[in-house]
């Protein structure tokens, strides 16, 4: 059966971004069709220096500023948040996701038919479609791009889990055709960039290796073509004038990389540059009303939550780590919902933006959204917990904390990430409830990697957790499926908690089969229902995405899904290809201040660090904060 690997999966650049960006729109930058040079006045050089300032041309910039950072350029080997959001821009995809409300719609494929056994899917393309070399843009592309990640395991190192159900995919003419082993739900949800087959054939041999930044400018059909890029420095592209669905509203968008989201609003305040997306509350609250900017209080993509480890098993049923075995008591789980006040932790973390926390998939993809009844819901109850633990014979002791049910202490360990900011607030307000209810608990935050590390091997107990999710939910539920825990301990975990539930399993199994959406969204609510009744993992709350932008500089963008959805972090490219200047007439000021901060990066460019992380997803164990999931 279908089986997504969270480790390869891109669960949509989701909007709660724990690195901030932003965006200027200077007045200079290089001129043309990118495919007509050699080399952009931006491309990659040897050192830190760039063309002299001469080589900026006419036309509207829009500057990215990221604390993100790139592991690789290519589409094949991509996992991180920043260049897996490029290549929305730089290559299309077989279908995409429409930004009012998400909707698969056509992108290079117009139009697809299904077989009467649901196992032969013939997508029709697009005519007149060409790469930006002039090449013609076709169904092979398509066929040589999945199967390579079929019979390459290095080529289905970023999104291989799409492809791992596909028995064959052929090209004639103007159709592609793939055949399943089984119906397959998703099919309309293929996050996979088409690469030219022209260009990638040369690179199979060192498919490994090859970054895609060899050459400038990149060749690709998007709605903007990559033209340079330096490490930890810049990253340019100019608007494609022959894209099919028109051409953006800038000419040219240059990412430049910063080390921190405040020196980012700090650059917007001084009109420097022009959007900023994660922004903390304080931050944002101090921005709404200020002279020449706008915000924005998204609805976020993204759910935080309280894991439990219920016992770590590999996928045989052999258990390791040392998780306490109070968590492998359902009716303990369930008192530890009661016992944590979800409400206070929106209203004192998120500062009021975002929503109290139930269902697994996040209510912004309101058809497969479930909450509970709010007679059966796990609201604040420290009385209904301590009933339940006494009953579960956890007993207090004279100084008022539990032991397990032997007479043996009961402690938990309690972690959080040093690269989220809502973890350190959390981490305390939980261990002051779980004390109130007489659960003694130990508190560390860590960084990423060691979480990682530690979550692997089993050795926690109550770990935060924050997963990004897209419009199709089959990756983001596969991850608390049996097979996700690993073989052995450590390896190739692509799970979540070690959850192994026998129900959810062939619920996961009936939804990924089930092509009626009515009935699929049926299978998908009682899978969260069981997570949540069952108390495997705790959904705190769903917070919101809060960016801002200056309104003298933007005229208008999309954005995704609509009304309340965000800017940055879109299950698409629709913000940066719709995205349009003000007036000349009222931007002018504004464009020759700025036409200096594109010049400056011309000269030299003047990057602070590039150690933060653009973190849009989060990503299987063992991955750094900056990758996609």
């Amino acid at each position: 059966m279908p089986n997504p690997n969270p480790r390869r999966r891109a669960f949509a650049l989701a909007a709660a971004l724990a690195g901030a960006v932003a965006l200027s729109a200077p007045a200079a930058a290089a001129s043309g069709p990118a495919q007509a040079r050699a080399r952009s006045s931006f491309s990659q050089t040897s050192d830190a220096q760039a063309a002299p300032a001469s080589a900026a041309a006419s036309g509207k910039t829009l500057t990215v500023a990221t604390t993100g950072s790139i592991d690789s350029l290519s589409p094949f080997l991509a996992q991180r948040a920043l260049p897996t959001q490029i290549h929305r821009l730089i290559y299309d995809f077989l279908t995409n996701y429409d930004a009012s409300d998400d909707h698969a719609i056509g992108a290079l494929a117009t139009s697809w038919t299904t077989s009467t056994d649901k196992l032969t899917w013939t997508f029709t393309f697009r005519d007149g479609m060409k790469w930006s070399d002039g090449q013609p843009v076709t169904a092979a592309d398509a066929a040589f791009t999945y199967n390579l990640m079929m019979t390459n395991d290095d080529a289905a190192t970023a999104n291989g889990n799409f492809v791992t159900n596909f028995a064959k995919v052929t090209a004639t003419g103007n159709q592609l055709v793939i055949t399943l082993k089984q119906p397959q739900s998703t099919m309309l949800a293929l996050d996979i960039p088409i690469v030219p087959q022209h260009v990638w054939a040369s690179h199979v041999a060192d498919i490994a290796t090859f970054n895609n930044d060899a050459q400038f400018p990149v060749v690709g059909d998007g709605p903007f073509i990559l033209t340079g890029y330096q490490k930890d420095q810049y990253l340019t592209l100019d608007a494609n004038p022959n894209y099919w669905r028109g051409k953006p509203g800038f000419d040219h968008l240059v990412f430049k990389f910063f080390k921190d989201a405040d020196a980012e609003v700090e650059a917007l305040k001084k009109g420097e540059v022009d959007f900023v997306s994660g922004l903390t509350p304080a931050q944002y609250d101090a921005l709404k009303g200020q002279s020449g900017i706008a915000t924005n209080n998204a609805q976020g993509k993204r759910f935080y939550a309280l894991a439990m480890n219920p016992g770590a098993t590999t996928t045989t049923g052999q258990a390791f780590g040392d998780g306490s075995p109070a968590l492998q008591n359902q009716q303990f789980r369930q008192a530890l919902m009661y016992a944590i006040d979800t409400k206070t932790l929106v209203a004192k973390t998120l500062g009021g933006y975002g929503t109290v926390g139930s269902g697994y998939i996040a209510p912004i993809f309101a058809a497969y959204h479930w909450a509970p009844d709010p007679a059966t819901a796990y609201t604040y109850d420290p009385a209904k917990a301590n009933q339940m633990l006494d009953a579960a014979g956890f007993k207090k002791g004279s100084d008022g904390m539990r032991t397990l049910p032997d007479g043996k202490p009961l402690k938990l360990r309690l972690m959080g990430e040093t690269n989220r900011a809502d973890d350190t607030q959390n981490v305390a307000y939980v261990a002051d409830w779980l004390k109130a209810v007489g659960i003694a608990t130990t508190t560390t935050v860590v960084d990423q990697g060691k979480l990682a590390d530690t979550e692997t091997a089993g050795t926690f107990d109550l770990a935060f957790d924050s997963w990004g999710e897209n419009p199709d939910p089959d990756a983001v539920l596969s991850i608390q499926k049996c097979d996700g825990r690993p073989a052995a301990q450590g390896k190739n975990f692509n799970g979540d908690d070690f959850i192994c539930d026998q129900d959810y399993d062939a619920l996961y199994q009936k939804q990924i089969t089930e092509y009626d959406p009515a009935a699929r969204a049926a299978d998908v609510k009682q899978m969260e229902q069981k997570l949540y009744t069952d108390a495997y993992i705790n959904v705190l709350y769903y917070g919101n995405v809060l960016e801002a932008y200056r309104s003298d500089v933007i005229g208008s963008m999309d954005k995704q899904p609509q009304p309340n959805g965000l800017y940055w972090g879109q299950d698409g490219y629709w913000s940066l290809w719709s995205a349009k200047p003000v007036a000349a007439s009222s931007s002018s000021s504004s464009s020759s201040s700025n036409t200096g901060l594109i010049v400056g990066i011309v000269i030299a460019i003047v990057v602070v660090g590039g150690g933060g992380a653009l973190l849009l997803t989060r990503r299987r164990r063992g991955t750094t904060a900056d990758e996609r999931e």
